[in-house]
């Protein structure tokens, strides 16, 4: 029984950590508080987006490869149209261009089927690209203001600290510890917030310019089919058509020996 009495009395003297996190918080007050909860919205945000960004962008890419394979080896765009996904960004652009066709047929204003086209095809191209580039703001900003929230409440708890200071009238460990580990837990708190945000920035926005280059490039070549009246198709179309090989010719047979 001594031996559990001395540790017992070892464990009721043994000091407390006063100095964690959640001590830190807690010592900080409302101001921690709020700071922390604004940087947990931000850091959620900013995975949501880059999550569901990434997965619409891999699903565009995906359906580029339908495009290559079987849209432009229908004998006309409408029946190739059929071949795309629906609400796809490839679907919406040809889907356009037809319905600019038969807009411009109804006209009686002189204007040139290529330059309404190429203007409707545009306009659709342009709604696609600000569909991609929707919650990259949201990025941009944490990014950018992410660590001056984290250094809000760093200065807070320096201030903390300095009052401490006053109080005690000197300088001594117990009073400055809290405030200033809360400090330093507020800077990196919006350094880990911010550093993944322009990150994903980053990656989405060169995905998204890919993305934009391939979509010039398709509405480009649709603007071509359409006011060719389907006879000029990208050279993907017929590159397996001419990649194919000839028919190996007879063998001759041997000439006959005297």
């Amino acid at each position: 029984m001594l031996i559990v009495d001395i540790l017992a009395a070892a464990g009721e003297a043994a000091p407390q950590n006063k100095f964690g996190f959640v001590e830190a918080l807690q010592a900080g007050g409302f101001i921690s508080y709020a700071t922390v909860v604004i940087l947990g919205i931000m850091s959620f945000g900013s995975f949501y987006i880059l999550f569901t960004k990434w997965f619409e962008q891999s699903k565009i890419n995906r359906q580029f490869g339908v495009v290559r394979t079987s849209f432009w080896k229908a004998p006309t765009i409408k029946e190739g149209v059929t071949k795309l996904e629906k609400n796809s960004a490839w679907r919406q652009l040809v889907e356009d261009g037809i319905v600019a066709e038969e807009q411009h047929s109804k006209m009686t204003d002189e204007l040139e089927a290529h330059d309404w086209l190429h203007s409707a095809l545009a306009r659709s191209e342009a709604s696609i690209n600000a569909r991609l580039a929707g919650g990259l703001p949201f990025l941009a900003t944490v990014g950018a203001t992410a660590p001056f929230i984290g250094l809000f409440g760093t200065v807070v708890g320096i201030y903390r600290a300095l009052i401490a200071i006053g109080l005690a009238g000197s300088a001594s460990i117990d009073k400055v510890a809290g405030p200033v580990g809360e400090a330093l837990i507020m800077t990196a708190l919006g350094l880990i917030v911010a550093v993944p945000a322009v990150l994903a920035y980053n990656f989405l926005q060169a995905r998204n310019k890919r993305i934009a280059e391939l979509l010039t490039g398709f509405s480009s070549d649709v603007l071509a089919n359409i006011t060719s009246k389907g006879a000029v198709k990208p050279e993907l179309a017929t590159a397996s058509a001419a990649k194919k090989p000839a028919p190996a010719a007879p063998a001759k047979p041997a000439p006959a020996k005297s």
